[in-house]
């Protein structure tokens, strides 16, 4: 994208929606097709009402939307999520469902405190600290326990309480047992989700799977089938929205348990919500880059908002944000519509959300979870080396066998055993030496001076974002040691950025040894650490 691209980007603010509310409108509108199923799926396989999810969609989209530092990011509850709150409602609630819920409404609006302090100390970077492997790793073992907790709706069986494993071990048990009503529903909506995209409609995937199953379950007349006490069968929504408001209970504010809780959900809706507005960045026809620690700071806002009144936590979601770009968005605005059309859908057409089967709801995160966890992320991951593989296998196994925390930190523990073990000199692990000279007018040189990692490149980083665009960078590794995929990751994705505002870059320095084939890859760059 050339500089006249940039000049010409969208105004913002109450301009902004004069001159683009045409294109915003229709794209908040087909947001919010793909938006509601994925609200009340997320709502229900999180342990919370199916409102929470449009409580929070409402929030991120009218109120987030004109606080936030981002420009096409579509604001809301994700599948990400759904492990984290699940758990702690659980864990919580202790058998009790309500209570867990209104105890984990709690643990969100004290992590949401937690986000606007990190916002306004400027610390949306540090979701940069963690491992390219590991976040993949963490994502994957998530996408994993979707598929294995959703598949048991899917086939309308409710499998006997146990560990993960437990829960895995029952899908042959549930696959002899399923309603075969509602597992074809289920595996028609999969079949949908599977084909529909090669037929290049603009009408969302996800508004076909909900209209065949309310289509099917009318047919079957499944609403007679709900049977008290066993597993529910449509999306259990009250006629009055307003019914399912709930206010958090801050009683277990001094329990372990609690602050495991407060501390997973800051820490995934932080990494993901970051990661989708720098991804989303990318996609943006004017290259406009979002503010992260402002953004970082209004999903905290949005967040403690959503938590007082009974909503699920939010992020920024790549899915809707995609798609919000591909419908045409101009600026935050369509972001702002689409909350609007769901506040006005809840209101005006509870009846409809009532008609929709949880099969098919369930056959949409199911989905989800497989791109999150698909063997071509597997694959993907292997191709950068076989080094990035094990660290994400690690992490995925910790995650499934204990908890999403234990596994990060296990994955970010046998990171640095690797770097270690490849002469990584120990100060060189959180300190990063560098420096930036200027070789003539329109030339800097970049040199690295021994390891650049995951863990100590933040300082690079923002030196970088301070440099004048339209300059020729050199990065020189000649005298460098380790750079680990992070970095060169982040190297190419800032190469990508500043050439796009006019500018170029150049590496110069020959690696020693690289880990796989691939142009992103771990390399060693001298023969010792010289750190």
């Amino acid at each position: 994208m050339n500089k006249l691209s940039l000049s010409t980007s969208p105004k913002t603010g109450l301009a902004g929606l004069k001159e683009n509310w045409r294109s915003d409108l229709q794209s908040g509108f087909l947001v919010f097709l793909i938006a509601l199923p994925l609200c009340l799926g997320v709502s229900v396989a999180s342990g919370f009402p199916p409102s929470a999810g449009i409580i929070t969609a409402i929030i991120g989209g009218m109120l987030v939307s004109r606080i936030s530092g981002s420009y096409l990011t579509i604001n809301g509850p994700a599948a990400g999520l759904i492990v984290v709150v699940l758990g702690a409602v659980q864990a919580l609630g202790e058998g009790d469902a309500l209570a867990g819920y209104r105890y984990t409404l709690a643990a969100i609006v004290v992590a949401s405190v937690l986000q606007i302090l990190m916002g306004r100390f400027k610390m949306g970077q540090l979701s940069s600290f963690f491992p390219t492997s590991v976040v993949h790793g963490m994502l994957a073992a998530i996408g994993i326990i979707i598929i294995a907790t959703q598949t048991h709706v899917m086939l309308g069986v409710t499998p006997q309480p146990g560990s993960l494993f437990s829960i895995i071990a029952q899908i042959p048990h549930s696959l002899l047992s399923m309603n075969a009503k509602i597992g074809l529903i289920s595996f028609l909506g999969l079949l949908i989700l599977i084909i529909w995209p090669l037929i290049g409609s603009k009408i969302p995937a996800a508004v076909i799977v909900v209209l065949a199953g309310i289509l099917f379950a009318w047919h079957f007349d499944l609403a007679k089938d709900a049977v008290i006490g066993g597993p529910k069968i449509m999306v259990p929504l009250p006629d009055n929205f307003l019914a399912d408001f709930y206010f958090p209970d801050f009683s277990k504010l001094f329990t372990v348990a609690f602050w495991e809780a407060v501390i997973a959900i800051s820490l995934v809706g932080s990494i993901e919500s970051m990661l989708s507005a720098t991804a989303v960045d990318k996609l943006d026809p004017y290259k406009r880059t979002s503010d992260l620690d402002r953004d970082l700071t209004a999903i905290g806002i949005g967040n403690m908002v959503a938590g007082l009144i009974g909503g699920l936590p939010m992020i920024s979601d790549i899915i809707r944000s995609s798609a919000n770009v591909r419908n045409g968005a101009k600026t935050a605005w369509a972001n702002f519509f689409h909350g609007l059309v769901l506040l006005l859908f809840v209101v005006l057409f509870t009846g409809v959300i009532q008609s929709i089967p949880l099969a098919s709801l369930a056959a949409l995160l199911v989905y989800t979870g497989y791109r999150l966890a698909s063997p071509a992320i597997f694959a993907s991951v292997l191709a950068i080396g076989k080094d990035q593989l094990f660290i994400f296998v690690v992490t995925i196994i910790g995650v499934l066998a204990t908890d999403l925390l234990i596994g990060v930190a296990l994955g970010i523990i046998v990171k640095f055993a690797i770097d270690l073990v490849r002469g990584v000199w120990l100060g060189n692990l959180f300190k990063i030496y560098f420096t930036i000279q200027q070789q003539d007018n329109d030339t800097l040189v970049v040199k690295l001076l021994g390891s650049a990692l995951f863990s100590n490149f933040l300082p690079l980083k923002k030196a970088l974002a301070r440099l004048e665009p339209g300059k020729t960078i050199i990065f020189d590794f000649t005298e460098g040691y380790l750079i680990d995929h992070t970095v060169m990751g982040f190297i190419h994705d800032f190469r990508q950025n500043y050439e796009a505002q006019g500018g170029r870059c150049q590496k110069v320095g020959k690696a020693l040894e690289t880990f796989s084939d691939h142009a992103l890859a771990a390399r060693l760059m001298t023969a010792d650490d010289r750190g």
